[in-house]
């Protein structure tokens, strides 16, 4: 492979946000091993960087800490006393030191400068991974106190929640999602699968609903009758069939956040069956309907039934559990075991 080429390849992994380590490693060692980062220029300064910390990170998951301290010494000699450097150190540390070297080194980090966000969110990485889901939590909420507008924080509370099995609890860390990315559909789908499993189905359906019309770019009848629905729109059109078997198999179930049933759950029953079926069709061509067809009058109505759930909504913004309600939680499910 030419020097070029694995620059490129390096520079497509970048820009696609791709976590390619073996790929990663063998290219950008190529690119080391001839000077490639050199040869940059003063054009390229800011690529050769880049790159040198993306193969930094590269050799660190596939075990090759030589290649990773070889360019981690060409970084902190460039950028000394640089917050970016600070962090790639702790990742260099968690590898092979115990986490307490590395939890005492991110503290000192952030009682020196308590608004860097890399330091902070590998703290509360190593305190996951190591099993102290109190002191995460604590960690993840101060944080968020600080940085509300960060999703991925947001998105970490709402996983520590579900892995603890509280899930009203992650489905509430998951409206702040919501509220800050309204047009995100895989958040209102993860919602709503969140919804699912905490057994509130009036308000799942209504978010598997709420997908189906974020991914169909078109109500027609025509549209309807020749498209295919695919990706998140077949996940979706799956939670809607569960959730209207589970609505009808208990029609007095209440919902935990007091979310009304659709009034017409016979109609979305059989329409997310003919939906699936399009989906699955063993022909694997496009399904035509008929007139006169049950599943013509279904679709004719689609835009009617989408008109009564079609609005975005959120969920009530409560204040988020803390790590003592968590555990009292836990405490609580394993006496009931």
């Amino acid at each position: 492979m030419s020097l070029q080429s694995a620059l490129d390849r390096l520079a497509t992994y970048r820009a696609n946000n791709t976590r390619a380590s073996q790929d990663i490693f063998h290219n950008g060692l190529l690119v080391l091993q001839k000077s490639g980062f050199k040869k940059l220029g003063d054009d390229g300064k800011p690529f050769r960087w880049i790159s040198l910390e993306q193969l930094t990170l590269a050799s660190i998951d596939v075990g090759r800490l030589d290649i990773a301290d070889q360019c981690l010494q060409l970084i902190a000699d460039k950028f000394p006393n640089s917050p970016r450097v600070d962090c790639l150190i702790g990742i260099r540390m968690e590898a092979t030191e115990p986490p307490e070297t590395a939890l005492k080194y991110y503290a000192d980090i952030l009682e020196a400068d308590s608004a860097n966000v890399a330091i902070w969110k590998r703290r509360i990485s190593v305190l996951r991974r190591t099993g102290k889901v109190e002191k995460a939590v604590n960690e993840l909420v101060q944080f968020l106190d600080t940085f509300y507008t960060d999703v991925e924080g947001w998105l970490e509370l709402a996983d520590i929640y579900a892995s603890c099995n509280q899930y009203d609890h992650s489905l509430q860390a998951l409206s702040h999602v919501l509220l800050l990315t309204p047009q995100n559909p895989f958040y209102v789908l993860q919602a709503a699968e969140t919804a699912y499993t905490s057994e509130d189905f009036p308000l799942a359906i209504k978010m598997f609903l709420t997908v189906v019309d974020m991914t169909d770019a078109d109500d027609s009848e025509q549209l309807l009758q020749e498209s295919t629905p695919l990706g998140i729109t077949v996940r979706a059109w799956f939670g809607v069939k569960l959730c209207t078997r589970r609505i009808a198999q208990n029609a007095n179930l209440k919902s935990l956040s007091n979310t009304s049933g659709p009034k017409n759950l016979e109609l979305l029953d059989e329409l997310a069956t003919e939906r699936l079926r399009v989906a699955y069709s063993s022909s694997g061509q496009k399904v035509r309907l008929r007139k006169g067809d049950k599943r013509f009058s279904l679709g004719s109505r689609l835009p009617s039934l989408r008109h009564e759930v079609s609005f975005f909504f959120f969920l009530e913004l409560r204040p988020v559990p803390s790590c003592l309600h968590l555990l009292c939680s836990l405490e609580r499910d394993q006496g009931n075991r």
